[in-house]
């Protein structure tokens, strides 16, 4: 063969360039994940500093009847007023 010996070189060539292009693509996508990831954790923590914990809630709901029972005091007080001969 009179090509043999220059197209092995040039397929070596080849093959060479293709999986070093494939290994940097994957290398890339991977630290693409990786650099995701700790984004993603990031934002997690972020968000859970603005959940509000169950006492908060309780805490808020008690005020809230405490208000409305005292509305409610009010109401009968003006009621009897009058309905009061």
């Amino acid at each position: 063969m009179v090509f043999g010996m220059e197209t092995e070189v040039l397929w070596s060539g080849l093959l060479t360039a293709a999986i070093g292009a494939i290994g940097w693509y994957i290398k890339s996508q991977s630290d693409e994940l990786q650099r995701l990831q700790i984004l993603l954790n990031r934002t997690r923590e972020e968000i859970a500093k603005e959940y509000v914990t169950k006492v908060e809630v309780h805490n808020d709901i008690n005020r809230i009847v405490d208000r409305l029972e005292a509305m409610d005091a009010k109401i009968d007080r003006l009621m009897e007023r009058f309905t009061k001969p």
